[in-house]
């Protein structure tokens, strides 16, 4: 016992005094002891190599990184895609491949120069909705899951490299990465890349496909990989999307491509009427309707419903054409 805790013999002659006479029972004297400390227990098995700092600095680039690859797949799917940071935490990866529901695609990747591996996991529903796009469809799961195929896996590979490939530039600010996809594995359980014991950093971001089905993609770093730049996701540093002239020229044309190979539906409207619901019921074959539209006057050119230019009809070649002729202003709603 510490010197400082022991009682001197006066202390002791007074507390047996009070206790014989009642003025203080044994039970009080109890309530008087210091409570126990509390202990907060620590698995030696799952030490927390990552600090609060590192997941922090971790979760603003690749919030960066979320919204890049929402504006790429929008333009790569042409459809409405909005990706997001969920969360992020740290883990023994065997934990992570246990929590993966099958069928999954991890897609394992190198980052050099630093050395390992890492993984980028694509669950069934964001998989199949980006294939049925890709493959010329709206974007529908199947009915019941499955395995995927030789075709599927090649387009799912195609379109997770496209999404690394954006991982170089929010990386800039901490190391120079260059990452490249070495393998897909389709059954996390058989997986070897990575010891099951390893601590890995885990980014979980949720998919918003056409406001339909929501999906999740997993980026798995492990701790050996990240352990050499983990000075660089201190606090004393202060990340941003700080992109020199030269950069940002390569980004805007690399933003300015994909805008462009956006498809945009077109419609001529010929002219317009109103008839009655018995006149529509009486038309036959050979019928005239005529419209409030003079045979010389412009037609209405609509981009995605709405009016846009007008244009005059003709024919180019063996097909139905048409001319623009003017722009349409926009008008106020307002009048």
């Amino acid at each position: 016992m510490p010197l400082q805790d022991m009682l001197s013999q006066d202390e002791i002659d007074n507390l047996l005094s009070t206790v014989s006479t009642g003025a203080l029972s044994i039970e009080d004297i109890r309530e008087q002891q210091p409570a126990e400390k509390e202990y907060k227990s620590y698995d030696f098995r799952r030490p927390n190599k990552f600090s609060k700092d590192h997941l922090r600095r971790l979760h603003t680039i690749h919030d960066n990184f979320a919204r890049i690859i929402s504006g790429f797949a929008s333009a790569y799917l042409n459809a409405n895609i909005q990706i997001h940071v969920d969360t992020i935490d740290q883990l023994t990866f065997e934990e992570f491949t246990r929590s993966v529901p099958t069928p999954t695609v991890l897609t394992v990747f190198s980052v050099k120069p630093l050395k390992g591996l890492a993984v980028l996991e694509t669950n069934a529903y964001f998989m199949f909705p980006v294939i049925d796009l890709l493959l010329g469809g709206k974007g529908t799961m199947p009915e019941e899951l499955r395995e995927l195929t030789d075709i599927e896996l090649a387009v799912i590979k195609k379109m997770n490299t496209k999404m690394l490939d954006h991982l170089r530039l929010v990386w800039r600010d901490v190391y120079e990465i260059n990452p490249q996809v070495t393998s897909l594995e389709t059954n996390p359980r058989l997986q070897q890349v990575i010891s099951p014991n390893e601590i890995v950093a885990l980014i979980t971001f949720t998919v918003n496909i056409e406001d339909t089905y929501q999906g999740m993609l997993n980026l798995c770093f492990p701790y050996n990989v990240l352990e050499p730049v983990l000075s660089n996701l201190t606090s004393t540093r202060t990340y941003g999307m700080e992109i020199g002239e030269e950069d940002a020229q390569v980004v805007k044309q690399r933003l300015q491509h994909w805008v462009e190979m956006a498809e945009v539906d077109l419609s001529v409207v010929l002219g317009e009427t109103e008839i009655t619901v018995g006149e529509f019921l009486q038309l036959q074959v050979g019928d005239i309707i005529p419209l409030e539209r003079r045979y010389n006057q412009d037609l209405d050119l609509l981009v995605e419903e709405e009016l846009k230019y007008k244009v005059q009809a003709g024919i180019l070649g063996r097909f139905l054409a048409v001319q623009v002729t003017g722009l349409v202003e926009a008008v106020d709603d307002n009048g």
